[in-house]
């Protein structure tokens, strides 16, 4: 709130403050409306509490651990380091939260079916607690979001109900996750009566009912199905699951999830740890299983070239003798043999290595490679190379559903690939470098038995050369089989690393909700804090007058009194309720002003007072009619001017007539004696303003208006002039140089504090002078708010002893009491 703070005549700094004191007893004069909206709110919060269904929490643990197949060794490797136990870690916690995962897990126990029953207030999840289960066709579109009642009629026939709104709507093929419009809905209400196991085949329905337990049947017990997008479901359990490492253990994994229903939850945890671990071996067996493929690929060559060969030998026994050849020469052959089976191994590996430096250079998806162990490369670095690649790409194409292709993470792994790559190749181009001499060797070797064999006759040369590929072909292809083997071994040893720890399991409890104890806390709250906030705004923006203190702080303008709120029917409240506290407030005001006319040493005995406030609705003409009637009543010969030439008003209360008044006199119509009226009021007299003048201003300032002040003084003692608000015209701060002092009327609760800024510049530059305020309006609570310590108003506000010496009103019966008690005071 803006306070205005003037403790000096010459300054007034503006200043951020905030009446706390104010506030507090704002909110105590709506104290019912804030345990109206506590009221409400508790009853939302129950509300909520009652029909909010029920909301459980389970969860279940994994373990990860890093598991090496036995077929292992410190010389062949057919499986790989996934990066640790940690690094493990994350790969599962990332790939439980990935978009296929879940896919196979909604998949697998055909979430996207909700099975419902009517509940008191909304269709609840009924999921395994109903007797049957429906298998849709998943060639077939079944429609979205649509409830399908299944009313069970006895144990083999149901009555399928629905009702639609429009004849066209969007169905979902489950199988291909395709969507479909169906269309030539029946536009009403529809029933159909079906048997148990019978294939329903509906626009809007494809699939069989079958009775799965046939102790809950109850005829005429209705219960719903509704179909969901594949794709919503998947999402809403992939944003629902919960990971985290269970405590301070670096290998356990802990899933939660959130739901309506415990049985879906514990299937939705079990089958997710169940088909996790299952990719997991997947996973791990994707390098024995292309190693396989690429053995696989090779023996087919090797098979046939062994067949080749041995039809060549059978082909040469049946033309020629047996042959026998010298022991010398039968060692050359073997030495010859062994040379060519070495040179073939050595083009094998190099094929390999080929392959790999072509596969790096042309593929983006490194997982595919096979293990260098195939073909006999025993050579460490390519090994952990070639895993290395593997599990970085496994990473890579792991993260690709949680994660933007953007992310800093996919460059991380992408420049850990690169540099790898950059590892391999170098290690490649070197490992070829030395094969290529190791060939170089054996081939000068095999040129040099060749030449030793060629002494023998031709015929026997012919038989050493296909007895020689005969056995090659036949050792490749033994190498190859046990390599085979081998990695057989590996996929079939291998195991998944992971491994439950606790299933999920119901076991009756897991509520977290709906938090009673939380709504009616928030309901209190709500309803406590939104009045107040309310109220708060309210009262910041509140920019008005409120009590006698906030008037002193704003200005140095002395207050004279204060007028209490009075709901009388008239203005003439201190005539016709001489006893009442507001006629006391202006007997205050009267006793007050003897001095202030006093002090102003006034030349004349008439004592002329000037009655102006800012703005319309202030209760300027309320206190000129009741000033002049206290005056009139103590015995002073009292006149009432009213000089609010533009709205006159004082005339309705007395009776009178507006048609003449002081505007005839100024314009020399009427005399003094034929423009003034007596009242009722002995020693009071009234001159009304008279027609409304087109100028005002300059009637007013005119010297015909000096001479009926001065008529006046000769006629009264007291004179009060009702002039119009300073705020709106400058009439009255021309009439105040007739005035023996000035009276301006402050509302509380309706004037503008900004009208104490034009106020009192215009009392600081004195063109106003031997100025006071009366606040009218003024309420005793009001008073207790602010702190009025000055006893403004003395007698309106003396509770039961005051009211002995005031006029009292109808007396009240207890309820009536109670009623005004508790009365909103505005």
């Amino acid at each position: 709130m803006l306070d205005y703070d003037s403790h000096n005549t010459n300054d007034e700094g503006l200043h951020f403050s905030f009446d706390f004191q104010g506030f507090f007893f704002k909110v105590l004069n709506f104290w019912k409306i804030i345990i109206i909206c506590i009221g409400l709110g508790l009853l939302g919060a129950y509300l909520i509490s009652t029909r909010k269904q029920n909301i459980y929490k389970l969860g279940s643990l994994i373990s990860i651990e890093n598991d090496r197949s036995p077929f292992s060794t410190a010389t062949t490797s057919i499986s790989f380091n996934w990066g640790g136990v940690s690094g493990k870690v994350g790969q599962v916690m990332t790939s439980l939260k990935t978009r296929t995962h879940n896919e196979k897990v909604v998949d697998s126990l055909k979430l996207y079916i909700e099975y419902l029953k009517e509940g008191k207030y909304q269709k609840i999840d009924v999921y395994k607690k109903v007797p049957y289960i429906f298998k849709p066709n998943m060639k077939a579109p079944q429609l979205l979001n649509q409830f399908i009642g299944i009313r069970l009629l006895n144990e083999t026939t149901f009555e399928l109900f629905t009702e639609f709104e429009q004849d066209q709507g969007k169905g979902q093929l489950y199988g291909s996750k395709d969507f479909e419009a169906i269309y030539n809905l029946p536009v009403g209400p529809y029933t159909k009566t079906f048997k148990f196991g019978e294939p329903i085949r509906l626009p809007f329905l494809n699939g069989v009912l079958e009775l799965n337990s046939l102790d809950v049947i109850k005829p005429n017990v209705e219960y719903f199905l509704r179909f969901k997008n594949f794709d919503q479901v998947v999402n809403s359990f992939q944003k629902s699951i919960k990971v985290g490492p269970f405590e301070k253990s670096t290998s356990i994994i802990e899933l939660s999830i959130i739901g309506y229903n415990k049985s879906k939850i514990v299937d939705f945890l079990n089958a997710t740890s169940t088909i996790l671990s299952h990719t997991d071996l997947e996973r791990k067996n994707a390098y024995a299983t292309n190693t396989i493929n690429f053995i696989d690929s090779t023996l087919t060559s090797v098979d046939l070239s062994i067949k080749d060969m041995s039809q060549k030998m059978d082909s040469f026994r049946r033309q020629n003798d047996i042959i026998d050849v010298e022991a010398d020469m039968e060692k050359i052959s073997t030495s010859l043999q062994v040379s060519q089976t070495q040179q073939e191994e050595i083009r094998m590996k190099l094929n390999y290595l080929n392959s790999l430096e072509v596969y790096l250079k042309t593929e983006s998806d490194y997982s595919g490679i096979a293990a260098p162990t195939s073909v006999g490369i025993e050579e460490g670095n390519i090994i952990t190379s070639v895993s290395r690649i593997i599990t970085l790409s496994t990473e890579r194409k792991t993260r690709e559903y949680t994660t933007r292709e953007e992310s800093s993470i996919f460059k991380n792994i992408d420049r850990q690939i690169e540099a790898e790559k950059n590892v391999l190749m170098a290690t490649i181009t070197s490992t070829k470098s030395t094969l290529r001499s190791q060939l170089e060797s054996l081939l000068k070797n095999i040129t040099s038995l060749e030449g030793r064999l060629s002494e023998l006759p031709n015929d026997q040369q012919e038989f050493l050369k296909i007895q020689r590929q005969l056995n090659i072909s036949q050792a490749a292809y033994d190498q190859y089989v046990a390599r085979r083997s081998e990695a057989a071994i590996a996929r079939a040893a291998n195991i998944s690393d992971i491994t439950v720890v606790d299933n999920a399991k119901d076991i009756g409890g897991g509520l977290i909700g709906p938090d009673t104890s939380l709504n009616y806390m928030m309901g209190l709250l709500a309803g406590l804090f939104v009045p107040l906030v309310i109220l708060f705004i309210i009262y910041f923006l509140d920019n008005t007058i409120h009590g006698a203190e906030e008037v002193k702080r704003l200005s140095q303008i002395p207050i004279l009194g204060v007028v209490g709120k009075d709901k009388h029917r008239n203005n003439l409240v201190v005539f016709e309720k001489p006893k009442s506290a507001v006629a006391e407030s202006f007997r205050a005001i009267r006793s007050s002003l003897q001095f202030v006319i006093k002090n102003n040493n006034t030349k004349h005995n008439a004592r002329t007072i000037l009655l102006t406030s800012s703005i319309g609705g202030e209760g300027k003409t309320f206190c000129s009619i009741n000033m002049a009637t206290i005056y009139a009543m103590s015995g002073k010969k009292t006149i009432l001017v009213g000089l609010d030439l533009r709205k006159p008003k004082i005339f309705g209360d007395f009776n009178l007539s507006n048609k003449k008044g002081v505007v005839n006199y100024l314009i020399e119509e009427r005399s003094l004696e034929e423009i003034t009226n007596e009242t009722a009021i002995k020693n009071f007299d009234i001159i009304t303003a008279g027609p409304i003048p087109p100028n005002p201003s300059e009637l007013l300032i005119s010297e015909r208006m000096n001479t009926l002040i001065n008529e006046l003084r000769a006629k009264y003692e007291i004179i009060i002039l009702d002039t119009p608000p300073l705020g709106i015209v400058t009439d009255a701060q021309d009439l105040t140089k007739f005035a023996d002092t000035n009276i301006f009327i402050l509302r509380l609760n309706y004037t503008k504090k900004g009208m104490l800024q034009f106020i009192n510049a215009k009392y600081r530059s004195r063109e106003i002078k031997n100025l006071s305020f009366v606040l009218n309006f003024y309420k005793h609570n009001t008073s207790k708010k602010m702190g009025n310590s000055y006893g403004y108003g003395y007698g309106y506000g003396y509770g039961v002893y005051g009211n002995s010496y005031h006029e009292q009103g109808e007396k009240l019966g207890f309820i009536k009491k109670m009623k005004q008690l508790f009365k909103k005071k505005s």
